[in-house]
């Protein structure tokens, strides 16, 4: 464990001593605010609904920055070479991928808490729930760190961070589109599709201010699978 947090040390030193990192938050602010002036301050509503829009925007910029964040965890250390050194030290597969994972995570809570200014706004015109709020900002770290797992699986699969940007985002594409698949399809299909929808089932509740055990399990166990995964490929890679 102290392994996997030492390697997530590096990583958080990384993003905070890079433009890279300071360019994603940037990037992260700029649209939130934009999405937030543009779509959930426009006309008369209550100030709870504004709230549940600006989260229902924030997980869509959200899961953009977590790709962003997680395309280079392990492809870039493929690419320079670098993993060779992870190899010849005393560290397990998984304490690597562990690290690179909290690492990211850390970086994505750093870059999320700045926006935290545009709910507060909303108290200069109205009233909201700090049990809203709180379950709302938890709902985006869990979505968050489900989204950085698939990108640090696919970050595993491949040497070039920009195609593992993109396996990512059709990945987590997949999974959100399934809640428009269950639409069309019959049941038991259609309930599994339900199931399975990254962001149509299981973030809705989040973004309304309610914390539903079956959601956060959800997010959970698609982020134990995901780092699980990229631990096992790391481990076939590792013995080529």
């Amino acid at each position: 464990m102290r392994a996997a947090l030492l390697i997530a040390r590096r990583e958080v030193g990384f993003y905070l001593r890079s433009w890279t990192g300071y360019l994603i938050i940037a990037l992260v602010l700029f649209l939130d605010g934009f999405l937030f002036n543009a779509f959930c301050v426009s006309g008369s509503k209550l100030s709870a609904q504004v709230l549940t829009e600006f989260f229902y925007n924030a997980s869509g910029v959200t899961v953009i920055a977590a790709a962003l964040i997680s395309m280079r965890l392990l492809a870039e250390e493929h690419q320079s070479g670098t993993i060779n050194l992870l190899y010849s030290s005393p560290v397990r597969d998984h304490e690597i991928v562990l690290g690179k994972f909290l690492g990211a995570l850390v970086f994505l809570a750093v870059m999320t808490l700045p926006t935290v200014y545009m709910p507060m706004m909303i108290f200069l015109h109205g009233k909201i729930s700090w049990g809203h709020l709180a379950a709302g900002y938890l709902g985006l770290m869990f979505y968050g760190a489900a989204a950085l797992a698939v990108g640090t699986l696919a970050s595993a699969l491949t040497k070039i961070p920009i195609l593992a940007g993109v396996i990512a985002g059709c990945s987590i594409g997949v999974l959100i589109l399934t809640h428009w698949l269950a639409r069309v399809t019959e049941r038991p299909l259609s309930e599994v599709l339900t199931a399975m929808a990254f962001h149509g089932t299981h973030f809705p509740p989040f973004q309304q201010g309610m914390i539903h055990l079956r959601d956060v399990v959800y997010y959970l166990a698609i982020t134990y699978v995901a780092l699980f995964a990229a631990t096992r490929v790391l481990e076939a890679r590792r013995w080529r």
